[in-house]
């Protein structure tokens, strides 16, 4: 079986993210007066094969354990979807 992943990789949310609040200045110096809050991440696809579905997200979830997410300043979720 074939999956896509998607990987979404934040920053934790009592951690400072200067990237997302120069974005956050940007943005209201454009007018978007609205928009507040901003964080700046990383989405990773990434193709996998595997026996199952379950095996497939074990495969994701190690590899972002392990090298795709910093568990000491950010977070990671992910969707599997079958191709």
């Amino acid at each position: 079986m074939t999956f896509v992943a998607d990987i979404v990789v934040m920053p934790l949310d009592q951690l400072l993210d200067p990237q997302g609040k120069a974005v956050e200045m940007g943005l209201q110096h454009l007018g978007f007066s609205a928009i507040e809050n901003v964080r700046v991440g990383k989405n990773i696809r990434v193709k996998v094969t595997a026996q199952s579905r379950n095996e497939a997200e074990k495969m994701v979830r190690e590899a972002a354990e392990k090298l795709l997410c910093n568990p000491v300043m950010e977070y990671f979720t992910f969707t599997l979807k079958e191709i």
